[in-house]
C-alpha cells in the first residue's frame, strides 16, 4: 500500500467526521495525526456566512496570538524620518527604507512576510498595491500597519501578530502555531482568532454568520469543530 494511503486509513482511525470537536480535543487530535519529518503548522479554516462582494459584508483583522505562530516573520518598514528609522530597527525591522525601498518592491522583490508603513509614506506605497495586494502585504490601517509608531507595530508583529481576511469566496485561513506547541498553546492561539473573527461580523451579515471551522495541520486531517461550543466559549460575551 503506497505511504499515503497508509496515512489516510491510519487518520481515518483517529478522525470521526460526523463529530464536530471541541477545540481542545481537535488540538489534541492534531497533534496526535502529526507524522511528518518537518514541524508542521496548524490551521484554522473558516467558512463565513458573509458575501465579501458588498463591501458592508468584508470580514478583516488582526489578532495576536499568545504563543506567537512559531515562525520567524519577516518584516519590512517603509518610512523617511531618522526617528522611525531607528526605531524600526530597534524592534527588529528586517528591512528599513524609503523611495528606494518602495522601487526595489516595485521591481518585483517580496521576499518578506508583512509590512509596515509610516502614513506620510502611503501616497508611495499605494503605488504597489498590484504587487503587495494579491500576496496580502498591502498595509492597512485597520490591521495597525499603517501607522507612525511603526516600531511598536514591527514588535507586535514580530511577537505574533497576524492579519486575517475573507477571500472571494467566504472562506479565512488563519495560521495559529506549530504541532510542536503543546495541546494548551494551540487551544489559546486558535481560540484568540475565533474570538476575533466572531468579534469582526459585519452587522450587514445575515443568517448564520459562522458556518464551519475546521483546524488541521499542514499534512494531517482536518477536525470540525462544534460551532455552539465556539460561539458559547469564544464569542466573548
Amino acid at each position: 500500500m503506497p505511504k499515503l494511503a497508509k496515512r489516510v486509513a491510519a487518520y481515518s482511525e483517529k478522525v470521526d467526521h460526523n463529530t464536530r470537536y471541541a477545540l481542545p480535543e481537535a488540538a489534541a487530535g492534531v497533534k496526535e495525526c502529526a507524522s511528518t519529518k518537518f514541524d508542521e503548522t496548524v490551521d484554522l479554516a473558516f467558512f463565513l456566512g458573509v458575501d465579501p462582494r458588498h463591501a458592508d459584508q468584508m470580514v478583516r483583522g488582526s489578532v495576536s496570538l499568545p504563543h506567537g505562530t512559531g515562525k520567524k516573520v519577516r518584516v519590512v518598514v517603509i518610512c523617511k524620518s531618522e526617528a522611525q528609522i531607528q526605531e524600526a530597527q530597534d524592534a527588529g525591522a528586517d528591512e528599513v527604507g524609503a523611495a528606494e525601498l518602495v522601487e526595489k518592491i516595485s521591481g518585483g522583490w517580496t521576499d518578506f512576510d508583512a509590512m509596515v508603513t509610516a502614513p506620510d509614506m502611503m501616497g508611495q506605497v499605494g503605488k504597489l498595491g498590484k504587487i503587495l495586494g494579491p500576496r496580502g502585504l498591502m498595509p492597512s490601517p485597520k490591521a495597525g500597519t499603517v501607522t507612525p509608531n511603526v516600531g511598536q507595530a514591527v514588535s507586535d508583529i514580530k511577537k505574533g501578530k497576524i492579519d486575517y481576511r475573507v477571500d472571494k469566496n467566504a472562506n479565512i485561513h488563519v495560521p495559529v502555531g506549530k504541532v510542536s506547541f503543546t495541546r494548551e498553546q494551540i487551544t489559546e492561539n486558535a481560540a484568540s482568532v475565533i474570538e476575533s473573527i466572531i468579534k469582526a461580523r459585519p452587522s450587514a451579515a445575515k443568517g448564520t454568520y459562522l458556518r464551519s471551522c475546521t483546524i488541521s495541520s499542514t499534512m494531517g486531517p482536518g477536525f470540525r469543530l462544534d460551532l455552539n461550543s465556539l460561539l458559547l466559549n469564544y464569542s466573548g460575551k
